[in-house]
């Protein structure tokens, strides 16, 4: 075959390499290239690898060419949407191939840092101590995904990747090869993602059991229905609409911040004039928008980028520094964020830095919540200082999932 017939179509993204020194005139299971890096990767069903750049790792996949396009398409909608994915980087069209064929396509997306799949998360036949909070965080991300218009189509737990997240679970979706983008979903198209779900994970719960040799009756194979209780509960949370008399308004306040509380932002508050029993009331409609409040927080007030959970734990730091500043000193918020990150967070974040690897954003909520655990059992609050030499003499010491709690 002439070399300009096996060029590949490429399709970049700006802000990163331009991939054309990998040999893409052969499948991606043929490679034996210097750029090539091994990392565990979950269950796939279509071949993935990494190449190393200079500043990221991306993760290549090929697969036939209208489920790739199709990805392709949809994980640039989803972070136009704001919704939890991988970060779409390029797609690649081997045009002398059949598109039929699995290397007639390849997507390329950025690696998710520190992220890992649940099989990593199995204790046993189960989830061990971190069950609760899988569960919890993949019933979340299907609420999100499905208030941001996506019907997944084939959910499961191999569909995605999990990073700890201060004391919780965050879920990030990498494969999008079904999904379909809608302005809004029915409840019907909720439902049918929802049994698909748990039809997955049913069968990814049996596959596991197989592969350890368990008895598939001691398999956990009602743990999508587990989740979908979640997913309901959660659904009717946010989503309910809240009827109020006419002088209850600062229960508008109430249901924004609990909704908040849950990590959703709210976009705009519908109030509809109507009657209870002759009396006039108002029915409040919350459009609610991604789970990412505690994130956009941070970030306006500080500049800094973590996830939900990582950035509500930090955030209480900010609080708790802007507490001790306020006694001696009042000032703006805003001149609040920028002394504690230039006073606090950086020079505390360099020493974990220092101290040794992993994500050092995790780490510092480690270390937040090894201060206060100190705190709590001396009855006084522990200079940085001494609770940080403390986590370091320690190991390091990462969230308990049992907290000390107040009587």
């Amino acid at each position: 075959m002439p070399l300009h017939m096996a060029t590949p179509h490429l399709t970049i993204r700006p802000g990163n390499p331009d991939f054309l020194d990998l040999p893409w005139e052969i499948d991606l299971t043929s490679w034996d290239h210097p750029r090539l890096v091994e990392l565990p990767t979950g269950v796939h069903r279509h071949p993935v690898r990494f190449v190393a750049y200079r500043h990221d790792i991306y993760a290549i996949k090929e697969l036939p060419r209208k489920p790739a396009v199709n990805e392709f398409e949809s994980l640039r909608e989803m972070r136009r949407r704001n919704l939890p994915t991988v970060d779409l980087v390029g797609i690649v069209e081997r045009d002398w191939v059949d598109p039929t064929e699995e290397w007639s396509t390849a997507v390329i997306t950025r690696y998710l840092d520190h992220g890992f799949s649940y099989r990593e998360l199995i204790s046993g036949g189960g989830f061990g101590a971190r069950r609760t909070q899988m569960l919890d965080a993949f019933a979340g991300l299907l609420v999100e995904l499905h208030i941001g218009g996506c019907f997944w189509g084939d959910c499961s737990l191999s569909n995605v990747l999990y990073r700890y997240d201060a004391e919780a679970i965050e879920v990030t979706l990498v494969d999008a090869e079904t999904v379909e983008i809608h302005d809004e979903l029915s409840d019907g198209q909720r439902s049918e993602d929802i049994q698909i779900m748990i039809e997955n994970v049913a069968g990814g719960m049996a596959d596991i059991a197989a592969e350890q040799g368990t008895d598939l009756d001691n398999a956990d194979l009602h743990l999508g229905e587990d989740i979908a209780r979640r997913y309901a509960g959660l659904w009717h949370e946010i989503t309910s609409d809240v009827t109020i008399r006419t002088d209850e308004r600062y229960k508008i306040n109430e249901r924004i911040s609990r909704i908040n509380d849950l990590g959703f932002e709210v976009g705009e508050v519908e109030m509809i004039p109507t009657l209870d029993a002759g009396e006039s009331r108002l029915r409040l409609h919350f459009e609610v928008g991604g789970r990412n409040y505690h994130q956009h927080r941070l970030k306006y007030l500080t500049g800094i980028d973590a996830s939900e959970n990582q950035a509500r734990q930090i955030l209480s730091d900010l609080r708790y520094f802007e507490a001790k500043r306020d006694a001696a000193t009042p000032s703006q918020k805003s001149v609040a964020g920028i002394q504690w990150r230039a006073g606090v967070f950086e020079p505390l974040l360099r020493q974990i830095e220092d101290s040794g690897g992993g994500d050092p954003i995790q780490a510092y909520c480690d270390f937040l919540n090894h201060r206060y655990i100190l705190s709590y059992h001396a009855g006084r609050d522990i200079p940085t200082e001494e609770a940080f030499e403390d986590w370091i003499s320690s190991g390091r010491p990462g969230i308990s999932l049992d907290q000390p709690t107040s009587d």
